[in-house]
């Protein structure tokens, strides 16, 4: 559900407008490497990386990371689709600007860990691989779906950009307060 194509497609609309095809699908595989290798690490590691390097309990990025999460889903609601271009800069490193931000966050590293404790390694990593490769055919099955529609339906496409983009909205701000609610739980249950 954190990689939902549908909605992470709205966060990319700057790139799909941009890029040709062939580019698209290149940089979109490799954010997807990238974001793989790390949900990887998380699903296989889990809270020895919070309380081992970090030192931090598991309930403490899950609040930090709704707190921004939260931030994100804001300043969508005030931006639109241009809070994320923001949020990605301008990076000469397309792949890794759209795995960190988009791919890679608080929610689908939380989604790993929580994965790596209910799954054998092998079975973690393999939902991870199946959860991200459906996502990025996905959207690239959209980013071809959009080229093939822009000329003939300019206007139904913004106009599913400008939905999609209250919903995205909804959904982050939502899954912020549940991941800062989860964090507070846990974090109250060890006293």
């Amino acid at each position: 559900m954190l990689l939902n194509p549908f909605l992470i497609i709205i966060y990319l609309i700057d790139v799909v407008q941009r890029m040709d095809r062939r580019q698209f699908t290149r940089v979109i595989f490799r954010a997807a490497l990238i974001a793989m290798i790390v949900f990887w690490f998380f699903a296989i590691l889990g809270d020895v990386v919070f309380i081992s390097v970090v030192q931090a309990e598991f309930a403490s990025f899950q609040i930090f990371g709704g707190i921004v999460f939260l931030l994100i889903g804001l300043q969508f609601v005030f931006r639109g689709p241009t809070a994320i271009e923001i949020l990605r800069g301008d990076s000469k490193q397309l792949a890794g600007a759209i795995a960190m931000p988009l791919l890679i966050g608080p929610g689908t590293i939380s989604a790993s860990v929580i994965a790596g404790k209910k799954l054998a390694p092998l079975a973690a990593c393999a939902s991870v691989f199946l959860a991200v490769s459906i996502s990025i055919l996905i959207m690239i099955s959209l980013k071809i779906l959009h080229d093939f529609t822009l000329p003939k339906r300019e206007a139904l496409i913004q106009r599913y950009i400008e939905i999609a983009g209250r919903i995205t909205a909804l959904f982050v701000g939502t899954i912020s307060i549940e991941m800062i609610m989860k964090g507070i739980r846990a974090w109250a249950e060890k006293f």
